[in-house]
């Protein structure tokens, strides 16, 4: 049973890790910096919670005061979370010469995101079971890997732009606000606000994170070279 619930925890997050991987069509990254970088976000789950449990024991917030949610969902937890991966990307992958254009800024935030997403998957499938399994392969993994995507396109146009600090500071702050919005609708005392704004707030992130993989791509400066190699080869055979 352990056994099915760690399969069932660690599959969504390389499952989608492996998705985006696949949708960079025109010049794939290095395995090794890959793995680097999920590893780092696996890892950096433990920072953020040593960080979370500082704010819980340092400010008193209450569950019942609207604005205390929005200050513990948006600061203590959002921005917590995301300025541990965005350090990770931004340390690990940024500077390397295998990020060579905008859509690897997504390959590698992803990377992150999903292997932060798999180690916070683990505690929370290990203690919850296997509806918490099923529930957050729909909800919480795909939420974290659009955070990743909205953090990695703004950081991939920084990379290749002279003022790169406005699409820096774009990434982490998309993203901050979108995962705070997500945990806040899910932590509010109401039950329609948890439905519904949470789920809309998740769909506007996936909408928004298959528009930008398919921007990145279609620009991709290893398109038409890899289109016209192609048909070199065609019409050689």
């Amino acid at each position: 049973m352990e056994l099915t619930l760690l399969g069932l925890a660690v599959a969504p997050g390389v499952a989608i890790a492996i998705y985006v991987y696949f949708r960079d069509r025109y010049e794939k990254e290095p395995l090794k910096l890959l793995v680097q970088t999920f590893l780092a976000g696996f890892l950096a789950v433990t920072i953020a919670a040593v960080v979370e449990v500082f704010f819980a024991k340092v400010f008193t917030l209450d569950d019942l005061n609207i604005s205390h949610v929005a200050i513990n969902n948006f600061f203590f937890i959002g921005f917590t979370e995301e300025v541990c991966k965005y350090y990770c990307l931004y340390k690990i992958a940024y500077s390397k010469p295998d990020f060579n254009e905008p859509f690897d800024g997504i390959v590698y935030a992803v990377m992150i995101s999903m292997g932060f997403a798999t180690s916070e998957n683990i505690l929370y499938v290990m203690n919850g079971g296997i509806g918490v399994a099923f529930m957050r392969i729909f909800t919480a993994v795909p939420a974290h890997a659009t955070f990743g995507v909205m953090m990695g396109y703004f950081v991939g146009l920084a990379k290749f732009r002279k003022q790169p600090k406005p699409y820096l500071f774009l990434g982490l702050t998309i993203a901050t606000i979108f995962h705070g919005a997500y945990d806040f609708f899910l932590s509010v005392n109401n039950i329609q606000l948890i439905a519904l704004g949470a789920l809309v707030s998740l769909i506007i992130g996936i909408i928004f994170s298959m528009r930008a993989m398919k921007i990145l791509s279609e620009h991709s400066p290893f398109r038409y070279s890899t289109i016209i190699l192609q048909k070199n080869r065609t019409e050689q055979s």
